[in-house]
Protein backbone atom coordinates (compact mmCIF):
# COMPACT_ATOMS: atom_id res chain seq x y z
CA UNK A 1 0.00 0.00 0.00
CA UNK A 2 0.97 3.36 -0.85
CA UNK A 3 -0.43 7.00 -0.13
CA UNK A 4 0.50 10.26 -1.76
CA UNK A 5 -1.12 13.49 -2.60
CA UNK A 6 -3.08 13.43 -5.93
CA UNK A 7 -1.37 15.26 -7.52
CA UNK A 8 -2.82 16.93 -10.28
CA UNK A 9 -1.41 19.09 -13.07
CA UNK A 10 -2.94 23.08 -12.82
CA UNK A 11 -6.56 23.57 -14.12
CA UNK A 12 -4.91 25.36 -17.54
CA UNK A 13 -2.63 22.76 -18.54
CA UNK A 14 -4.72 19.18 -17.73
CA UNK A 15 -6.49 18.49 -21.19
CA UNK A 16 -9.76 16.51 -20.88
CA UNK A 17 -8.92 12.88 -22.77
CA UNK A 18 -12.50 12.39 -23.52
CA UNK A 19 -12.85 15.04 -25.66
CA UNK A 20 -11.23 12.68 -28.67
CA UNK A 21 -14.41 10.74 -28.60
CA UNK A 22 -17.20 13.63 -27.75
CA UNK A 23 -19.71 14.89 -30.19
CA UNK A 24 -19.33 18.32 -31.79
CA UNK A 25 -21.78 20.30 -29.55
CA UNK A 26 -22.54 20.42 -25.86
CA UNK A 27 -25.85 19.07 -24.57
CA UNK A 28 -27.91 20.05 -21.38
CA UNK A 29 -29.15 17.19 -18.91
CA UNK A 30 -32.42 17.89 -20.09
CA UNK A 31 -31.00 17.92 -23.76
CA UNK A 32 -29.66 14.56 -23.13
CA UNK A 33 -32.77 12.76 -21.34
CA UNK A 34 -35.08 14.03 -24.51
CA UNK A 35 -33.04 12.45 -26.29
CA UNK A 36 -33.24 8.57 -24.34
CA UNK A 37 -36.66 9.51 -23.80
CA UNK A 38 -37.61 10.07 -27.92
CA UNK A 39 -35.18 6.95 -28.81
CA UNK A 40 -32.48 9.29 -30.48
CA UNK A 41 -30.56 7.31 -28.30
CA UNK A 42 -31.06 3.64 -27.27
CA UNK A 43 -31.36 2.11 -24.35
CA UNK A 44 -27.53 0.25 -23.72
CA UNK A 45 -26.26 2.55 -26.73
CA UNK A 46 -22.25 3.32 -25.86
CA UNK A 47 -22.77 6.85 -24.74
CA UNK A 48 -22.27 8.78 -21.91
CA UNK A 49 -22.63 12.65 -20.98
CA UNK A 50 -19.65 13.88 -19.42
CA UNK A 51 -19.34 17.94 -18.61
CA UNK A 52 -22.21 18.62 -21.26
CA UNK A 53 -20.43 16.06 -24.09
CA UNK A 54 -21.78 12.99 -25.59
CA UNK A 55 -18.53 10.87 -24.93
CA UNK A 56 -18.58 7.13 -26.79
CA UNK A 57 -17.26 4.84 -23.99
CA UNK A 58 -14.50 2.79 -24.59
CA UNK A 59 -14.91 -1.03 -25.22
CA UNK A 60 -14.47 -3.84 -22.43
CA UNK A 61 -12.00 -6.70 -23.08
CA UNK A 62 -12.20 -10.05 -20.75
CA UNK A 63 -9.63 -8.86 -17.64
CA UNK A 64 -11.91 -5.36 -17.29
CA UNK A 65 -15.03 -7.72 -16.96
CA UNK A 66 -13.70 -10.37 -15.21
CA UNK A 67 -12.17 -7.96 -12.61
CA UNK A 68 -15.49 -6.57 -12.23
CA UNK A 69 -17.66 -9.21 -11.31
CA UNK A 70 -15.20 -10.02 -8.72
CA UNK A 71 -14.78 -6.77 -6.99
CA UNK A 72 -18.94 -6.40 -7.57
CA UNK A 73 -19.60 -9.97 -5.76
CA UNK A 74 -17.18 -8.89 -3.22
CA UNK A 75 -19.07 -5.64 -2.43
CA UNK A 76 -22.31 -6.84 -2.41
CA UNK A 77 -21.49 -8.93 0.35
CA UNK A 78 -20.27 -6.17 2.55
CA UNK A 79 -23.30 -3.69 1.75
CA UNK A 80 -24.66 -2.38 4.94
CA UNK A 81 -28.44 -2.02 5.61
CA UNK A 82 -29.61 1.04 3.78
CA UNK A 83 -27.22 1.26 0.91
CA UNK A 84 -27.37 -0.74 -2.74
CA UNK A 85 -24.94 -1.47 -5.25
CA UNK A 86 -25.77 -0.66 -8.77
CA UNK A 87 -23.86 -1.80 -11.61
CA UNK A 88 -23.06 -0.18 -14.55
CA UNK A 89 -25.58 2.48 -14.25
CA UNK A 90 -26.13 5.89 -14.49
CA UNK A 91 -25.73 8.90 -11.95
CA UNK A 92 -27.03 12.31 -12.13
CA UNK A 93 -24.47 14.89 -11.50
CA UNK A 94 -25.97 18.51 -11.53
CA UNK A 95 -22.60 19.82 -13.14
CA UNK A 96 -23.96 18.61 -16.30
CA UNK A 97 -22.61 15.08 -16.55
CA UNK A 98 -24.27 11.59 -16.31
CA UNK A 99 -21.75 8.73 -16.36
CA UNK A 100 -22.24 5.11 -16.12
CA UNK A 101 -19.81 3.86 -13.43
CA UNK A 102 -19.01 0.06 -12.83
CA UNK A 103 -20.23 0.16 -9.38
CA UNK A 104 -22.03 2.72 -7.73
CA UNK A 105 -22.44 2.53 -3.15
CA UNK A 106 -25.54 4.81 -3.00
CA UNK A 107 -28.31 4.99 -0.32
CA UNK A 108 -31.83 3.45 -0.49
CA UNK A 109 -32.61 -0.04 -2.52
CA UNK A 110 -33.85 -1.21 -5.63
CA UNK A 111 -36.83 0.44 -5.28
CA UNK A 112 -35.46 4.28 -4.67
CA UNK A 113 -34.43 4.58 -8.24
CA UNK A 114 -37.32 3.49 -10.29
CA UNK A 115 -38.33 7.03 -11.76
CA UNK A 116 -34.58 8.68 -11.13
CA UNK A 117 -30.86 7.89 -11.24
CA UNK A 118 -28.77 8.62 -7.88
CA UNK A 119 -27.21 12.02 -7.14
CA UNK A 120 -24.14 13.61 -5.69
CA UNK A 121 -25.46 13.32 -1.87
CA UNK A 122 -26.98 9.64 -2.24
CA UNK A 123 -23.57 8.67 -2.74
CA UNK A 124 -20.85 7.02 -0.75
CA UNK A 125 -18.47 5.37 -3.26
CA UNK A 126 -17.87 5.27 -7.20
CA UNK A 127 -15.71 2.52 -8.78
CA UNK A 128 -14.57 2.59 -12.44
CA UNK A 129 -12.53 -0.41 -13.61
CA UNK A 130 -9.76 0.73 -16.13
CA UNK A 131 -8.08 -0.73 -18.66
CA UNK A 132 -7.66 1.02 -22.28
CA UNK A 133 -9.52 3.80 -20.45
CA UNK A 134 -7.47 4.15 -17.41
CA UNK A 135 -6.23 7.93 -18.37
CA UNK A 136 -10.08 9.21 -18.72
CA UNK A 137 -11.18 7.36 -15.60
CA UNK A 138 -8.54 8.52 -13.91
CA UNK A 139 -7.83 12.39 -14.83
CA UNK A 140 -11.36 13.19 -16.22
CA UNK A 141 -13.51 11.17 -14.21
CA UNK A 142 -11.61 11.95 -10.90
CA UNK A 143 -12.40 15.50 -11.61
CA UNK A 144 -15.78 15.50 -12.20
CA UNK A 145 -16.51 12.77 -9.42
CA UNK A 146 -14.20 15.50 -7.06
CA UNK A 147 -16.27 18.47 -8.76
CA UNK A 148 -19.62 17.02 -7.35
CA UNK A 149 -18.63 15.66 -3.79
CA UNK A 150 -18.24 12.21 -4.28
CA UNK A 151 -16.43 11.09 -1.66
CA UNK A 152 -14.29 8.25 -2.22
CA UNK A 153 -13.80 7.45 -5.91
CA UNK A 154 -12.02 4.07 -6.78
CA UNK A 155 -9.99 3.36 -10.14
CA UNK A 156 -9.42 -0.23 -10.46
CA UNK A 157 -6.41 -0.23 -12.33
CA UNK A 158 -6.35 -3.41 -14.88
CA UNK A 159 -2.83 -3.21 -16.46
CA UNK A 160 -0.93 -2.29 -13.34
CA UNK A 161 -3.56 -4.87 -10.59
CA UNK A 162 -3.57 -1.95 -8.45
CA UNK A 163 -6.79 -0.39 -6.76
CA UNK A 164 -6.21 3.39 -6.61
CA UNK A 165 -8.40 4.91 -3.68
CA UNK A 166 -9.13 8.63 -3.89
CA UNK A 167 -10.90 10.87 -1.24
CA UNK A 168 -10.53 14.17 0.32
CA UNK A 169 -12.60 15.70 -2.98
CA UNK A 170 -11.49 19.70 -3.44
CA UNK A 171 -11.75 22.27 -5.96
CA UNK A 172 -14.56 23.17 -8.78
CA UNK A 173 -14.54 23.10 -12.41
CA UNK A 174 -11.60 21.75 -14.03
CA UNK A 175 -9.59 22.41 -11.26
CA UNK A 176 -11.21 19.51 -9.08
CA UNK A 177 -9.68 16.69 -7.91
CA UNK A 178 -8.87 14.40 -4.98
CA UNK A 179 -6.17 15.54 -2.23
CA UNK A 180 -5.72 12.15 -1.50
CA UNK A 181 -4.89 8.83 -3.08
CA UNK A 182 -3.89 5.40 -1.53
CA UNK A 183 -2.73 2.50 -4.00
CA UNK A 184 -3.41 -0.97 -3.17
CA UNK A 185 -1.40 -3.91 -4.75
CA UNK A 186 -1.52 -7.52 -4.82
CA UNK A 187 -1.56 -8.92 -0.84
CA UNK A 188 -3.31 -5.53 0.39
CA UNK A 189 -6.97 -5.59 1.79
CA UNK A 190 -8.58 -2.32 0.76
CA UNK A 191 -10.70 -1.00 3.02
CA UNK A 192 -14.86 -0.07 1.92
CA UNK A 193 -15.64 2.62 3.32
CA UNK A 194 -19.34 4.43 3.44
CA UNK A 195 -20.32 7.21 5.11
CA UNK A 196 -17.13 7.70 6.93
CA UNK A 197 -16.97 4.35 7.99
CA UNK A 198 -15.01 1.29 7.30
CA UNK A 199 -17.80 -1.66 6.66
CA UNK A 200 -15.35 -4.32 5.62
CA UNK A 201 -12.12 -4.43 3.04
CA UNK A 202 -11.49 -6.21 -1.05
CA UNK A 203 -8.35 -8.20 -1.22
CA UNK A 204 -6.74 -7.07 -4.29
CA UNK A 205 -5.43 -10.81 -5.49
CA UNK A 206 -9.36 -11.74 -5.15
CA UNK A 207 -10.05 -8.85 -7.86
CA UNK A 208 -7.54 -9.46 -10.16
CA UNK A 209 -7.25 -12.96 -9.71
Amino acid sequence: MSTAPATTPPAATRPRHYLARAAFRKFTLAEYHKMIAQGVLQDGEPYELLEGNLVLKMSRGSPHDSALQALFKRLLRLVPPGWDARGQSAITLPTGSEPEPDVALVRGDENTFRKRHPGPGEIGVVVEVSDSSLLVDRDDKGSIYAENGIPVYWVVNVPDRVIEVYTQPVGSGTAAAYAQRTDYAAGALVPFVLDGATVGSVAVSDVFG
